[in-house]
């Protein structure tokens, strides 16, 4: 057999392979699923990274300090994914009623794992077309989870700029290891 009929019959081999390989459960959750892990990895490793005498900065006065972005942040996420699971908020404020690091990072810690675990761990793609509220409106839930995903990458980004201006370089441009 010569090299050409070789690597046609291989080829068509695999594709007949991977065509008859089960598509995977829930790809669009489990796709969102993985942008809001990365996002929220970066989110706890930016306020593990801040020292915290720099809890207090502002980069001008007249927005949040790194300490309320952090507190805003973990707000966020109870919000949106009680509102994605269609239950009531089970936080008061964090923003407004704490200010210590470490108990700023636990709170972010612990609304990461509030999303992984209730609105992320039993949501499947049909689920996750059905209609709750967000802010008044009828949307799917995965909406609901893509727009906190979306809202804490925005805020990384505002994490981001704080840490560089206080000369730290953030987690996700440190080199790879």
């Amino acid at each position: 057999m010569n090299k050409n009929c070789a690597i046609t019959l291989l080829s068509a081999a695999t594709a007949c392979a991977l065509l008859a390989q089960e598509p995977p459960a829930n790809p669009l959750v489990n796709g969102e699923k993985g942008i809001y892990t990365y996002i929220s990895g970066a989110l706890i490793a930016a306020a593990e990274k801040m020292p915290e005498e720099n809890y207090a900065f502002k980069p001008t006065p007249e927005i949040r300090s790194f300490g309320q972005l952090v507190g805003h942040v973990a707000d966020a996420q109870y919000m949106f994914c009680s509102m994605a699971l269609g239950v009531k908020n089970p936080t008061p404020s964090i923003e407004k009623g704490i200010t210590a690091k470490a108990d700023l990072v636990q709170a972010l810690k612990d609304a990461v794992a509030y999303c992984n675990t209730k609105a992320y761990a039993g949501m499947t793609d049909a689920k996750a077309g059905e209609i709750t509220k967000m802010m008044g409106r009828d949307s799917p839930r995965l909406t609901v989870l893509s727009l906190n995903t979306a809202h804490a990458d925005e805020h990384y980004g505002n994490m981001v700029t704080y840490l560089r201006l206080k000369g730290i370089v953030p987690p996700t441009s440190e080199p790879r290891k």
